[in-house]
């Protein structure tokens, strides 16, 4: 069991060296530790920066790797992102595929039309990932990429802006709060000498409190709070003066420099909501009269008066709703109206208990309910 965890660890540690082995001269990080490493993206092989500079600084030649025959370019080398070559290649071809494949929701009519889209793109991805109809597949992004040449130079003109404009918001919110954080320093600062100096000037109060009169005094008081209210009100002047002068200062971006998302589709404000209304709205207040609040009587005066109807906690306004309600309650009622209703309905229910006896025959006695 040691032997095997021994030998595994030795395959592990072979396994690093090898990344550290330029395939193409066999030159070792351990003899040169500031050697680097670079890569292309049409095969990447990986070599290192001495192989590159002698082989491909005349012109274009094939990769030095064995089994690659792909014509590779100076230009084109780059430094490793990832230690796994293979996420390097899927994070390259999803830049590429994106960068033609780049519209957004708000470009599509629906959200299916949206996700199929979605689902070409990641599609192309794979068959260019996994070599699957590896020409058909480039043919085919070749085909796209030309028909759409214009939109996609306008959603990446797009796209551009809108990272442009989060990269300005992002800046300017951290300088407002730079700002705030300096702002609010020297108000603690300066609310510090200000309650230093108060109490410098009630200890002076203080002293020539005995040399003079409560009129002095309360002068002399009146002045240390308007030396303190002046002080404040200078303060927050000029903070608020150094706040406009950020924001319209020379530095501030016009509003030809201003960024603007385009496309976005318009923002509809929620309705607000009403408090809730256990009646939906329906008005319980009388529509024949006006109530009021007190009826000149002579049989209510000692309603008023009188110690054991008062007491009991009566109130003579309940007395004037029901009088009141009672009296107009049958101004809404039509006699004639109400005697067609009750016609009408009668009929129909004769008519009913005579189709229900016709249906269950004269001579049975059965109950139709």
């Amino acid at each position: 069991m040691l032997m095997g965890i021994q030998r595994n660890g030795a395959g592990s540690r072979q396994h690093g060296e090898n990344d550290d082995i330029c395939p193409v001269c066999r030159s070792s990080r351990y003899l040169n530790p500031n050697m680097r490493f670079l890569v292309n993206p049409e095969c990447y092989h990986k070599m290192c920066e001495s192989c590159v500079d002698r082989i491909f600084s005349i012109g274009p030649a094939p990769c030095p790797v064995a089994g690659c025959a792909r014509t590779l370019r100076k230009q084109r080398f780059r430094k490793q992102t990832f230690e796994d070559l293979r996420i390097e290649r899927e994070v390259d071809i999803r830049r590429r595929v994106t960068q033609v494949f780049n519209k957004q929701e708000e470009d599509f009519e629906t959200l299916r039309a949206y996700n199929n889209y979605l689902e070409e793109m990641e599609v192309t991805t794979f068959n260019l990932l996994e070599g699957i109809d590896l020409a058909a597949t480039e043919r085919k992004l070749a085909a796209y990429a030309a028909q759409n040449a214009s939109s996609i130079s306008q959603n990446n003109a797009r796209a551009n802006r809108d990272r442009n404009a989060q990269k300005a918001t992002a800046a300017a919110n951290k300088e407002q709060a730079f700002l705030n954080r300096s702002a609010a320093t020297r108000s603690s600062i300066s609310s510090l000498a200000e309650r230093e100096e108060s109490h410098r000037e009630t200890l002076d109060a203080l002293t020539r409190a005995q040399l003079s009169s409560p009129e002095d005094d309360a002068a002399a008081q009146k002045v240390v709070l308007k030396k303190s209210t002046a002080r404040r009100t200078a303060t927050e002047r000029a903070r608020d003066k150094q706040q406009q002068q950020h924001q319209q200062g020379p530095n501030a971006p016009s509003e030809a420099e201003t960024f603007k998302i385009e496309g976005l589709k318009a923002v509809v404000d929620a309705p607000v909501e009403k408090a809730y209304d256990p009646f939906s709205g329906m008005s319980f207040s009388p529509s024949y009269y006006t109530l009021q609040s007190h009826y000149e009587h002579p049989w209510l005066e000692k309603a008023r008066t009188e110690p054991s109807i008062v007491a009991g906690g009566y109130d003579l306004r309940e007395y004037y709703q029901r009088t009141m309600l009672e009296a107009f309650a049958g101004l809404g009622c039509f006699i004639v109206e109400l005697g067609d209703k009750e016609h009408s309905s009668g009929d129909r229910m004769i008519a009913t208990e005579g189709a229900a006896m016709a249906a269950g025959g004269e001579g049975e006695g059965d109950d139709v309910l």
